[in-house]
C-alpha cells in the first residue's frame, strides 16, 4: 500500500508505521520502541513507566503557555484477528492494507485502526511545527485489548494535564462522554482422558462463516456466536439419540471479539452418519433462518477428520459442560432505562477450549452500572460451578460516569460547530474505554473520546474512512488551538495554524 497519497500526510505516515511493525496486545516492545527513538531524536521528552506505558511531552506554541495543558491518550495494542486459511503471523508479519472506494482496509486480518490511527494523530501532533496548542502530553497505553493492564498500572500523579482527548472510538460526528465497565470470567476444568471407544469413526463439525466483530459496539447486532451455535448443535445432535463422544471443542481467539469459527471433533459409529447428516441438515436450517439479514455467510459442515484423536472427553463430563455452554448467557441481557437506545449490560462467550484432559473458557462482562456486571459476572462463575468447574472473575474495571456539564464537551461542540457548520451527537458507548479507568486515577481531568469512522473493528475486513482520519484531524488542531486562558471562555474567533 501507497500511503503516499493520503492525506494528512503526516497521520498515515505513522500509521503506516504501525502497519508495519507487529503489535499484539502483550507485544509491544517494538512499536514503542520505535516511537520513543522517534520523539527522542525530536528532542521530545520520554519515559515508559513499569505498565508498558508511553508518555511523551511536548512544551505549548508560544502564547500558549497559560492554557490548560493537554493529554492526547490512545494504545498501542490491537486486536489480532484473520480468516480460515490465512498464514498471517501477526507478531511477525506487516499489516497490508489496501485502498478500496475511500475506505482503507485489511482484507484478510484486522487493520489496527483500532487504535493505529488514534496513536498516529496523536504523533501528527506532536511532530507538527505550525499548530497551536497548550503543553501536550501524548500517553499510549500497553494492553488496551487484552485488559487494560497497562491503564490499570498507570503510576496516579504521572499525568499533569487537566483535559484528556481520548482517541479510540469509531464514529465520526459523535463525541462519547462515558462508557461501560467490565471483567472477564475465566472458566477452566481438569478433566480425566478416556481412551477412544473402539469401532467408531472420527469427523470435524466446523462451523464459520459468521461475520464476528467487537463483542462490545456490535453485540446488539445480534450476530451469531460459533461457539454457542455449534454447542446448540451438538445438544440437538444429542437430543436426536445420535451417541457421539467429543473429542475436541474449541473457538474463538479474542475474549473482546465474537468468535466467528468453531470446530468439534466427534467419534461415533459408521451407522450413525446419516442420522448425522439428517440432524445437521435440520440445525442449519433452523440457524440460517435466524441469522437471516444479519449473519448470511454462516456454514455448519462436517468432513472426516484429518487425523485419528488419542482421547475423548469423559462422557458425564462431555454432558455437564456441553448442557452448561448451551445454557450460559450471550449476548445483551439488558438495555439502559437511563440512556435511551444504549446497551447497558451484555456478555461475550469469546474463547473456548475443550481436550479430553481440560475445558478452558473465557467470558467477557461489560455493563454501564458496576454491580450490573459483577451480577451478571456470579450468574456465569455460579451455573460453570455447578458443572464441577472453577470460575474465577477478573480483570474488574470501572465504566466512566458521563458528565453533560463537561467543559471540554462544550468546547468540543463549539469548535465542531464552526468548522463543519453542523451539530455532532453526544454518546455513551458499550465497550471498555480506558477513560473508566484514567477517571478513576484523576477524577479531576475533565475527559472526551472521539475518532474517525471505523468498521468491522476486532475482524478481519476492518477499515477505516479516509476522509473522516482528515476530519478528525481538522478537528483534533482546531480544538488545541481553542483551549482557552483560564480566566476565558471559547475564542470566538481562534487560528488553529501559527503565522
Amino acid at each position: 500500500m501507497d500511503f503516499d497519497s493520503l492525506q494528512p500526510a503526516a497521520v498515515w505516515r505513522h500509521f503506516a508505521t504501525l502497519c508495519r511493525i507487529p503489535r499484539p496486545s502483550g507485544h509491544e516492545a517494538a512499536i514503542r520502541e520505535a516511537i520513543a527513538n522517534w520523539a527522542t531524536e525530536r528532542g521530545l521528552a520520554t519515559s515508559i513507566d513499569e505498565a508498558g506505558n508511553l508518555l511523551i511531552r511536548k512544551p505549548a506554541s508560544p502564547g500558549y503557555e497559560n492554557r490548560p495543558s493537554v493529554i492526547l491518550q490512545g494504545h498501542l495494542d490491537m486486536v489480532c484477528q484473520k480468516n480460515a486459511g490465512c498464514d498471517h503471523d501477526f507478531l511477525r508479519d506487516s499489516i497490508k492494507p489496501v485502498l478500496k472506494d475511500g475506505w482503507l482496509q485489511a482484507e484478510h486480518t484486522t487493520l489496527g485502526a483500532d487504535n493505529g490511527i488514534g496513536v498516529a494523530l496523536a504523533l501528527a501532533v506532536l511532530e507538527a511545527d505550525n499548530i497551536a496548542h497548550p503543553a501536550l502530553e501524548v500517553l499510549l497505553t500497553a494492553d488496551e485489548e487484552a485488559g487494560m493492564s497497562g491503564a490499570q498500572g498507570l503510576e496516579p500523579g504521572l499525568l499533569q494535564g487537566k483535559l484528556l482527548i481520548n482517541i479510540d472510538t469509531e464514529d465520526w460526528g459523535e463525541f462519547y462522554l462515558g462508557c461501560a465497565g467490565g471483567m472477564d470470567v475465566d472458566v477452566r476444568r481438569e478433566l480425566q482422558p478416556q481412551p477412544v471407544p473402539a469401532g467408531l469413526s472420527a469427523v470435524v463439525l466446523t462451523l464459520d462463516g459468521l461475520h464476528g466483530g467487537h463483542s462490545g459496539v456490535d453485540i446488539h447486532l445480534q450476530r451469531g456466536n460459533a461457539i454457542k451455535l455449534l454447542v446448540r448443535a451438538l445438544q440437538r445432535l444429542a437430543q436426536a439419540g445420535l451417541d457421539f463422544r467429543l473429542a475436541a471443542l474449541s473457538g474463538g481467539t479474542a475474549r473482546n471479539a465474537l468468535p466467528r469459527e468453531a470446530q468439534a471433533t466427534l467419534l461415533l459409529a459408521p451407522a450413525a452418519q446419516v442420522l448425522l447428516e439428517e440432524t445437521l441438515a435440520a440445525a442449519r436450517r433452523e440457524i440460517a433462518d435466524e441469522l437471516a439479514g444479519v449473519d448470511e455467510g454462516f456454514r455448519l459442515g462436517v468432513a472426516p477428520a484429518a487425523v485419528p484423536p488419542d482421547g475423548v472427553v469423559d462422557a458425564q463430563a462431555q454432558r455437564e459442560l456441553l448442557a452448561a455452554l448451551d445454557a450460559a448467557p450471550h449476548g445483551v441481557r439488558r438495555n439502559s432505562s437511563r440512556v435511551p437506545g444504549v446497551v447497558e449490560t451484555s456478555d461475550n462467550l469469546g474463547v473456548l477450549r475443550l481436550t479430553p484432559a481440560l475445558f478452558e473458557a473465557t467470558f467477557m462482562v461489560r455493563s454501564l452500572r458496576d454491580e450490573g456486571a459483577a451480577t451478571l459476572a456470579r450468574e456465569i462463575a455460579g451455573l460453570f460451578e455447578l458443572a464441577g468447574a472453577r470460575a474465577q472473575p477478573r480483570g474488574a474495571y470501572p465504566g466512566w460516569a458521563p458528565n453533560p456539564e463537561s467543559p471540554l464537551l462544550a468546547l468540543f461542540q463549539q469548535v465542531y460547530a464552526q468548522e463543519f457548520d453542523g451539530e455532532a451527537a453526544v454518546k455513551v458507548i458499550h465497550a471498555g474505554l480506558e477513560c473508566g479507568i484514567l477517571s478513576a486515577k484523576y477524577p479531576e481531568v475533565d475527559m472526551i473520546s472521539f475518532g474517525p469512522d471505523i468498521r468491522g473493528a476486532h475482524a478481519p475486513g476492518e477499515r477505516v474512512a479516509v476522509e473522516s482520519v482528515g476530519k478528525a484531524w481538522r478537528l483534533l488542531v482546531a480544538v488545541l488551538a481553542a483551549v482557552p486562558a483560564p480566566a476565558g471562555g471559547l475564542p470566538r474567533a481562534f487560528s488553529p495554524v501559527l503565522p
